[in-house]
């Protein structure tokens, strides 16, 4: 019996221990797709053959002021253009105003020149028709100068006035009570110097007639049309310290009283030797006809 060889068994390779997970090995060690894998290295090398980053970052720095100083020169061209005609216009205006106060000028020294005229015929027709009585006439209506003893009376607004729209008790009487000097308190200081006794008053040089008129226009007092500015001054004509006790006594001065205390009105009063009055501006007579006296009349 022949033996045969024995039959020799084929050793095969041992398996991987990670054979199972091919899947997750391959996604490990190949995450990147080829095709994302192609295009990034298409930016690679595009970026080493073309312009460094920071090269473009400065020409676009660069670009962005060329863009900025275009705009600003621009802006200065067109400002130098029309810089010309503003001060053309500016000029033109200038030239405007100044030739207006010229011309108020003007007028105002022929209104002047032509009053004092008149005031001087009026004199002469005073003395002419009035007789003795001319001079007395003229003291009366103002149109003559006039001196004498009497008193001088300040009244200025409050420390720090300002224009205020709050109430208060004089805004509810038609007044404001920011401690600024009305026409309707100008109004009263001066009926109660004519009461007291006053024989002539002017507020600011200006002499106050039979028709002369104290009124408002904004912030200003006009007395006769012609604005006045604080302080205001006061002269009155009559017995000096009578004339002063009898004010500051009367209803007026101590109204001019509570207006110091409550609402800080500036005021001063005092007793003069000798007052001097201009003579008011020309005072015309429209209605008023002197009576006739004869065998006739009653």
């Amino acid at each position: 019996m022949s033996q045969q060889p024995p039959e020799r068994s084929i050793a095969s390779r041992p398996a991987r221990p990670d054979a199972s997970m091919s899947l997750l090995n391959n996604a490990m060690h190949n995450s990147l797709d080829d095709g994302y894998a192609q295009a990034a290295a298409r930016r690679g090398v595009e970026g080493q053959s073309g312009m460094p980053g920071t090269v473009r970052a400065k020409v676009g720095l660069a670009a962005g002021l060329v863009l900025v100083a275009l705009v600003v020169t621009v802006g200065a061209a067109q400002a130098r253009v029309s810089a010309p005609e503003l001060a053309k216009e500016r000029q033109e205006l200038i030239s405007r105003i100044d030739d207006g106060d010229r011309r108020a000028d003007s007028l105002q020294k022929s209104v002047d020149r032509l009053r004092k005229d008149v005031e001087a015929r009026q004199r002469r027709a005073l003395e002419k028709h009035g007789g003795n009585q001319a001079e007395v006439a003229g003291l009366l209506s103002g149109a003559l100068p006039v001196h004498g003893p009497g008193i001088k009376l300040v009244v200025d607004d409050a420390k720090d006035t300002e224009d205020s729209d709050g109430g208060g008790p004089r805004q509810s009487s038609g007044f404001s009570d920011n401690g600024r000097v009305r026409d309707r308190d100008l109004q009263r200081v001066v009926n109660g110097l004519w009461e007291s006794g006053a024989e002539a008053v002017s507020v600011n040089g200006q002499r106050l007639t039979s028709v002369s008129a104290i009124r408002a226009a904004g912030d200003a007092i006009l007395v006769d049309n012609k604005p006045l500015v604080p302080p205001y001054t006061l002269l009155a004509i009559g017995p000096g310290k009578q004339l002063n006790t009898t004010f500051q006594d009367s209803a007026d001065g101590q109204y001019l009283r509570v207006l110091q205390e409550n609402y800080g009105v500036r005021t001063s009063i005092s007793t003069q030797d000798d007052v001097r009055l201009p003579a008011a501006p020309s005072l015309i007579v429209r209605t008023a006809k002197p009576v006739q006296t004869g065998e006739g009349s009653r």
